[in-house]
């Protein structure tokens, strides 16, 4: 081989590269404000609960938009269908196009919308609907996204890669965290509750511009071929695929409960149960996410050392085992610095699961109904373990017994572990 032919397949080869971190960056921008518009609504819930649900105690209201919450959680499984049908017919870059525009208009909507002493009962009714709308539109962002980086991702380097959907998914909460822990140091609290709380869904919206301008530039990573299959984004074609399906949901219904226990809940859990200040809570939180967001490369790059398989049995093993004493000495916490360090075991722990999350699913279904396989198993087990996280948390503590909720997490972490010994010893598909 000539040293002109050397240096030619070596432009070549970074060239490819760049194009492969430009699809992962364009990938990740949407992903990032499409989780940063849904996340806002957990952190600023703490401001906005009593102008949608004036009556009833601290705990009472944020029940209630915590059930608002878990409602947009109930449309993701028609957003997984809808956008994976679509992603798998007509190409994975249409899916996100339109998957953004939407988080986009229910971000907006939520900023604008009067509250119950202006327009009354139409208030939470409208707070309902846009949250329907931003779950229906995260419910198709998961699986097209999770498709997307991982075609798009170099063999052998798969789940480092992927890993960035959980950077961007983290970076997009951590965001609206920032944002929230900003407003809290130059707004006064009387503000907050009246109107600051709209600013981050108003900047929401604006970023979103952003994201869909990057998205347009992605190639498409589906074959022409594959997408005129009759099977495309069928029923019928992930019924082929049933076992696959009824795993990821097994490990998901774990997965989803602990993140969304240590994440979006965490920060009421040490409000409301350790009794600590908000803004010492969410200057908590907020640098967990940092760290726990820096690791998720890492945890990638050790599953491709040791396969998915291995780093699954690592997240349920240790979830299993931690979680009870975790949540129990958070209970009691009155230093920032124990408070961190707990909550930073837990997101460890859970990162053996979420920086492989869409990678190990993508991974057992065919090109023909990934999107469908991977978004609409996720948002299944999402919507009944995930998005009721709080709401069974807050309920379980308004009777007094919310030490169950411990054992819940546990109990679901547990089959986590049971379903990821079906995996192969690779990581990869079903033991047949």
């Amino acid at each position: 081989m000539t040293e002109t032919s050397v240096a030619a397949e070596q432009s070549l080869t970074d060239h490819d590269t760049r194009r492969r971190v430009m699809a992962i960056v364009g990938a990740s921008s949407g992903n990032l404000v499409e989780w940063f518009d849904f996340y806002v609504y957990s952190f600023c819930s703490l401001y906005f609960a009593h102008i949608f649900f004036p009556t009833g105690n601290t705990t009472t209201q944020l029940l209630q938009t915590a059930g608002v919450f878990a409602a947009g959680f109930l449309m993701r499984p028609i957003g997984g269908w809808m956008f994976g049908r679509i992603a798998d017919r007509h190409g994975r870059k249409k899916s996100m196009l339109i998957s953004v525009c939407m988080m986009c208009f229910g971000s907006l909507v939520i900023a604008c919308l009067p509250g119950y002493d202006t327009i009354g009962t139409w208030a939470p009714a409208l707070l309902l609907l846009a949250r329907l709308f931003q779950g229906l539109s995260v419910g198709g962002e998961y699986g097209t996204s999770a498709t997307y980086m991982s075609e798009v991702a170099v063999e052998g380097r798969k789940g480092f890669y992927a890993s960035f959907q959980y950077v961007t998914l983290i970076g997009g909460q951590l965001l609206a965290l920032l944002v929230v822990v900003l407003l809290q140091n130059v707004l006064s609290s009387e503000d907050l509750h009246s109107w600051g709380w709209r600013i981050p869904f108003a900047m929401g919206a604006v970023l979103a511009v952003v994201a869909l301008w990057l998205r347009r530039q992605l190639d498409e990573t589906s074959h022409k071929e594959t997408r005129t299959l009759k099977e495309a984004g069928s029923f019928k074609g992930l019924w082929r695929n049933r076992k696959a399906f009824i795993m990821v949901l097994g490990f998901t219904a774990g997965g989803s409960l602990i993140f969304y226990t240590f994440t979006t809940y965490m920060q009421k859990y040490l409000v409301n149960t350790a009794g600590m200040d908000p803004k010492v809570a969410s200057i908590i939180m907020t640098a967990a996410l940092f760290v726990y967001m820096l690791a998720q490369p890492l945890f990638g790059l050790l599953s491709d050392k040791i396969g998915r398989r291995a780093s699954m049995l690592c997240f349920g093993s240790l979830a299993t085992l931690f979680t009870v004493p975790i949540l129990s000495a958070l209970q009691n916490v009155t230093s920032p610095f124990a408070a961190f360090a707990l909550v930073m075991c837990a997101l460890l722990i859970t990162s053996f699961y979420t920086s492989i999350s869409g990678i190990l699913k993508a991974e057992m279904f065919p090109a023909q109904v990934r999107a469908l396989g991977v978004g609409l198993s996720y948002a299944v087990a999402n919507a009944l373990f995930g998005g009721s996280a709080e709401y069974v948390a807050l309920s379980l503590k308004s009777i007094g017994v919310e030490s169950a909720f411990f054992w819940y997490v546990t109990a679901m972490t547990a089959l986590a572990f049971l379903v990821s010994l079906m995996l192969h010893r690779k990581g990869k598909g079903l033991r047949l």
